[in-house]
C-alpha cells in the first residue's frame, strides 16, 4: 500500500488548507487513517484519526478547526484545517493502520506566518 499527502503550502494566520492522501488501495480497507504532524525539533504528534466505521477523533489543540473525512470513490483521506495559526507549521503525514501492517506517506509541509 502506497500512501501520497499532498495540499501543503504557505499561509497567513488565519487561514486555511485541506490537505489530501491518495491511497493505492481503498480507504476503507483501513482500521484506522490517521494525520500526524512534526514541527522542527518536536515529536511527531497524532492530529486526527477516522475509524474503518468513519468515527472521528482529534487531538485537542484541533478540535473544533481541523476535519478530517474520506472519500472511498477517490481512495483519498483528507483534512481540513481552518483557522491555522503558527503553532500548527509542522510537516504533516498520513498513517493507514490494517490488521499487521502500518503505512506512512512522505509528508507534506505546512508554514503559518503571522
Amino acid at each position: 500500500v502506497q500512501l501520497q499527502a499532498s495540499g501543503g503550502g504557505s499561509v497567513q494566520a488565519g487561514g486555511s488548507l485541506r490537505l489530501s492522501c491518495a491511497a493505492s488501495t481503498n480507504v476503507l480497507y483501513f482500521n484506522i487513517a490517521a494525520w500526524y504532524r512534526q514541527a522542527p525539533g518536536k515529536e511527531r504528534e497524532l492530529v486526527a484519526t477516522i475509524n474503518g466505521r468513519g468515527a472521528t477523533a482529534y487531538a485537542d489543540f484541533v478540535k473544533g478547526r481541523f476535519t478530517i473525512s474520506r472519500d472511498a470513490s477517490k481512495n483519498t483521506v483528507f483534512l481540513q484545517m481552518r483557522s491555522l495559526n503558527p503553532d500548527d507549521t509542522a510537516v504533516y503525514y498520513c498513517n493507514a493502520r490494517q490488521v499487521f501492517d502500518e503505512y506512512w506517506g512522505q509528508g507534506t509541509q505546512v508554514t503559518v506566518s503571522s
